[in-house]
């Protein structure tokens, strides 16, 4: 039978709660008692039980996480990297899914509740200033991934250059009918990453002093469907790109499929580029830009 507080307080002829102090590392115990209490937890081979440490702590020992469609590789990627930080830290996590829009209003009144969680990490949701004064009333600590307010911290990469470099490697090879294949640059959930990518590739356009045609920007759902279906369009034009820049891998895994349904090759045939870099990737010799999605989860806690 495991050691509970009520042996190590008898073994060091204290009380439970100087027991408890000990473990919180309170000022307000004598050094002498402190190393006897230390003493009998070493020997009996105490381990506080996560019921016991919360109740001690008075906090949940739980971090909350709100992310869309988080089976979405980038997602996985970056919730990789909060679990590592959370159970480094002994806490555990709670993960919302958000797959509409009323989901996410619920979620931002729900999960930041201070006897649900501690914090909460919200990634790719965009509160509104409604939702960032609603956290405030609560107290708690919000961090956005991939998102942006204002009145929170936030782990974000630059987009905008992501995009622009992607497009510039392509005007590199020579390409100057470079299509963009993305999310709805306006969407319900507030997502900002393929705006901001679609900002860098027009800008790479611009400098490049190459049209931005308009039949060649294709926004919808974030889906490999989705991108497939664009880029079947984009081979029926009268005139057809040579080169596209997929907001994301999974978008330009679409492409790829479409190309190759056509008896078509890449990047002989049509260059694609995406964005995220994420596993399959390599083992399809896409060429991408590398988004550290682990490392923002890390970051995050």
């Amino acid at each position: 039978m495991s050691p509970t507080i009520y042996d190590v307080a008898e073994r060091a002829d204290v009380g439970i709660a100087t027991v408890s102090r000990v473990l919180n590392d309170s000022p307000r115990v004598r050094e002498t008692t402190r190393a006897r209490v230390l003493a009998a937890i070493e020997e009996l081979g105490y381990r506080p039980s996560a019921s016991a440490r919360r109740t001690s702590l008075r906090k949940t020992l739980a971090i909350g996480v709100i992310a869309p469609f988080f089976t979405r590789p980038s997602f996985v990627e970056r919730l990789r990297g909060i679990e590592a930080a959370v159970a480094e830290r002994e806490f555990d996590l709670i993960v919302h899914n958000v797959e509409s829009p009323e989901k996410r209003d619920a979620c931002f009144r729900k999960a930041p509740r201070r006897q649900r969680v501690d914090g909460l990490i919200i990634m790719s949701l965009s509160p509104t200033d409604e939702d960032v004064r609603y956290f405030q009333e609560l107290s708690i600590p919000v961090v956005l991934v991939d998102a942006r307010h204002p009145a929170l911290n936030r782990v974000v990469v630059d987009d905008v250059t992501g995009g622009e470099l992607a497009t510039q490697h392509l005007i590199k090879l020579g390409h100057e009918r470079i299509a963009f294949v993305g999310d709805h640059l306006e969407n319900p959930f507030g997502f900002i990453s393929s705006r901001d990518r679609f900002n860098g590739y027009r800008t790479a356009l611009i400098k490049a002093g190459l049209d931005l045609r308009p039949d060649y920007h294709c926004q919808g759902e974030h889906s490999h469907f989705q991108a497939q279906v664009f880029t079947e369009e984009l081979l029926d034009l009268p005139e057809p790109p040579t080169a596209i820049f997929a907001s994301s891998d999974t978008q330009a895994l679409g492409c790829l499929e479409a190309i190759r349904k056509r008896g078509l090759h890449s990047p002989e045939d049509i260059s694609v580029v995406g964005y995220d870099d994420i596993e399959v990737a390599a083992y399809l010799g896409l060429s991408t830009i590398h988004q550290p999605l682990y490392e923002a989860g890390l970051r995050s806690v």
